[in-house]
């Protein structure tokens, strides 16, 4: 999967980017979670912690591309 990928020209980069993007939406999204009428902590705090399961695997994945990029 990692060969198919750099091959269609993703590379390690990107997915650095998108791993520190994912930190500050993991901000935003939990406190527009918790702006919304109606919206109890604990709804907030789950959408937050959906939204940071994306960091490490972005950060994963542009590991595994860097290696790629290295052969």
């Amino acid at each position: 999967m990692i060969k198919k990928m750099h091959d269609l020209g993703v590379r390690s980069d990107y997915a650095y980017i998108a791993g520190i993007a994912s930190v500050g939406l993991t901000y935003i999204s939990y406190l527009t979670s918790r702006a919304r009428k109606g919206s109890d902590k604990a709804q907030a705090d789950r959408w937050g912690i959906f939204v940071a399961t994306w960091a490490p695997t972005m950060f994963a994945l542009g590991t595994a591309l860097r290696l790629e990029e290295g052969k």
